[in-house]
């Protein structure tokens, strides 16, 4: 008699009051991968997609054929972006938690995914992200009092309290609005991307996802789009571990990396260290070039963690074990470059301290000016507002209706 079937429910290793258990994590040492040539054939880079790259040892040496070419500028550059992203994100979880604003989404311990990337691309590029990619805006010199106003929804708002605080929305700087519904950036990045190409235009796009919304169809969409038009765009992939309180086993994570799912599309496929800045920027850089020699699309996913809750809504606690993040084998990414320019002899204590110090009194500084507009409830775009940008030409109903309330 043949046996009963039984359907596999993916349970993550680790619960609340549980020893952190990270043995079935995929690493490699630093400088083990080896890199291929930008114009390889996706056939041919089948294990990029499983081994993991990394160019920073434990001891913040770059190591193997990935380590990029920057100078010290570059590499100070970088840090200081992560540093000011972290002192930003500190700033305004307090500020939530003193009832300024609604709600506020942190990066921790992801700042050098999105910084190393805007660093690594052409400001003119553009990136599609999610409410975790504050750093590139931080890191391309955005406003941090436009950012704090969005988020503070005041009458300085220069989304006009349209948007959820932290869905930034900024053209200027390559970033374009962030959606709720994390899939859809990705099919607007591919599109995006072809619209470039069809217009004969050099500026490549950038799409960004969760490891949970990569179960999304949107996800999948895209991928076909991309790969079938050889659409010029990244599709990065940013794996910190949790969609929220599912752990990544939900999405798919359990039995292959995030990044193979693009081989059965014929999309080259990286998997990256998210917490190394080196290893962030080479393999952005790569696929740059792929993008910009017209040879398509990649797919990248970044392995990290999120150190801190979901949102300000949410208690990780109740899911994971408490000191997991501490415990998380690939470091802090600030922590690590800083490790990096120390053994380079390229900064000292006093510099880091410095420059913390300085990314504090940028805050601190930015803080004041946003507050002294307003902060949640106390100030708000101007009601006439309501009726602007719904048509292209005014509306004689809507005309109506503005005089109607006397704005």
């Amino acid at each position: 008699m043949a046996a009963p079937l039984s359907l596999h429910i993916p349970e993550p290793a680790r619960r609340p009051g549980a020893a952190p258990d990270f043995s079935g994590l995929r690493l490699s040492a630093a400088g083990e991968v080896g890199r291929s040539d930008p114009q390889t054939a996706a056939s041919d880079l089948r294990d990029l997609a499983f081994g993991l790259i990394r160019v920073l040892d434990d001891d913040g040496q770059a190591q193997g054929p990935w380590r990029p070419e920057l100078g010290a500028s570059a590499l100070k550059a970088g840090l200081a972006a992560m540093v000011l992203t972290r002192a930003f994100d500190e700033r305004m979880f307090r500020a939530q938690r003193q009832g300024k604003t609604s709600f506020y989404m942190k990066c921790t311990g992801e700042e050098a995914i999105a910084c190393a990337a805007a660093l690594a691309l052409d400001p003119a590029d553009m990136h599609f992200p999610t409410y975790r990619q504050q750093g590139l805006l931080i890191a391309r010199g955005y406003s941090l009092v436009d950012m704090m106003n969005q988020i503070y929804s005041n009458a300085a708002d220069p989304l006009l309290g349209r948007q959820l605080p932290i869905m930034y929305s900024a053209r200027e700087a390559g970033f374009f609005s962030i959606s709720g519904n994390l899939g859809t950036q990705m099919p607007q990045a591919v599109g995006w991307a072809m619209a470039s190409a069809c217009s004969g235009d050099t500026r490549i796009a950038c799409g960004w996802i969760g490891d949970g919304a990569t179960a999304e169809g949107d996800f999948h969409a895209a991928l076909t789009f991309a790969s079938v038009y050889r659409a010029p765009v990244i599709l990065n992939i940013v794996n910190n571990q949790w969609a929220i309180s599912s752990f990544t086993g939900v999405a798919g994570g359990e039995t292959t990396p995030f990044a193979a799912k693009g081989l059965g599309y014929g999309i080259p496929a990286l998997r990256v260290d998210g917490n190394d800045f080196l290893a962030v920027t080479a393999a952005t850089q790569w696929a740059a070039e792929r993008a910009r020699a017209n040879l398509g699309p990649t797919l990248i996913e970044f392995v990290t963690y999120r150190a801190a809750p979901h949102s300000t809504s949410d208690d990780p606690a109740r899911y994971r074990p408490a000191d997991e993040a501490a415990l998380w084998p690939l470091g802090d990414p600030i922590l690590r470059l800083k490790a990096h320019l120390f053994r380079s002899g390229l900064l000292t204590e006093q510099d880091f301290a410095d420059l913390e110090a300085e990314a504090l009194e940028q805050v601190r500084a930015a803080g004041r000016q946003a507050e002294a507009v307003g902060v949640l409830g106390k100030s708000r775009p101007s009601a006439r507002t309501l009726f602007e940008d719904v048509f292209k030409a005014p509306d004689a109903r809507l005309v109506r209706q503005r005089r109607e309330h006397g704005v």
